[in-house]
């Protein structure tokens, strides 16, 4: 269980948010909603570990993260905004390098994993040499060789065409249908089927 106890956030001279709990089980899923500026990916960090909250405490399964945050790394998938790919090695490159750094699926397959976000034939093109939504495609297979059970998301479905929105929903599915979770921030609907999608709502 993720669990986040009366976590704040000031950046600057300026209160992002306060007094924010979360508590999200396995098989679960929960959207950050919120203006710009509301906080949305702060949280996130702060939820993943990255950052430390100015009040309160981030605990999984029952362990405080600020105080031993390997123990939710190992069991941590996380996809931000900048996408975290080296632009020097390519996209084959970048999704061997990241399964050296986390536990891979039984079924992983690079391969697999780059046709599935629509990029075979440009698996072995430097990613500084791939547009925008082509480095977005490239984060976005790491979901498809992990088997972390928890996903933080930041905005994952950013430069994806309506096919690759439903494929990422797809993945979504099966991943709460094995127990997984996921948090994430989108500015788009998410479709799921059967699981509900929790709202929580950042004001700013």
């Amino acid at each position: 269980m993720l669990e986040a106890r009366a976590i704040s956030c000031v950046k600057g001279d300026r209160l992002l948010f306060e007094d924010f709990n979360l508590q999200l089980q396995r098989g679960e899923i929960c959207q950050v909603h919120g203006g710009n500026g509301a906080g949305k990916t702060s949280l996130l960090r702060i939820l993943c570990g990255l950052s430390l909250p100015d009040s309160g405490e981030v605990f999984w399964n029952g362990s405080s993260i600020r105080q031993d945050p390997g123990h939710l790394h190992c069991d941590l998938a996380y996809i931000g905004h900048s996408c975290g790919l080296k632009m020097d090695l390519t996209a084959s490159e970048n999704l061997a390098f990241s399964l050296t750094m986390q536990s891979a699926s039984a079924s992983a397959s690079i391969d697999k994993a780059i046709a599935r976000v629509g990029l075979s034939g440009s698996e072995d093109l430097l990613c500084r040499l791939l547009s925008a939504g082509q480095r977005r495609r490239v984060a976005i297979a790491r979901l498809y060789l992990t088997r972390a059970p928890l996903w933080v998301l930041d905005e994952p479905l950013g430069a994806i065409d309506a096919d690759g929105v439903q494929d990422i929903e797809t993945t979504l599915d099966a991943h709460l249908a094995e127990n997984g979770m996921v948090i994430l921030t989108s500015h788009q609907p998410i479709h799921l089927e059967p699981t509900a999608v929790r709202a929580v709502h950042l004001r700013n």
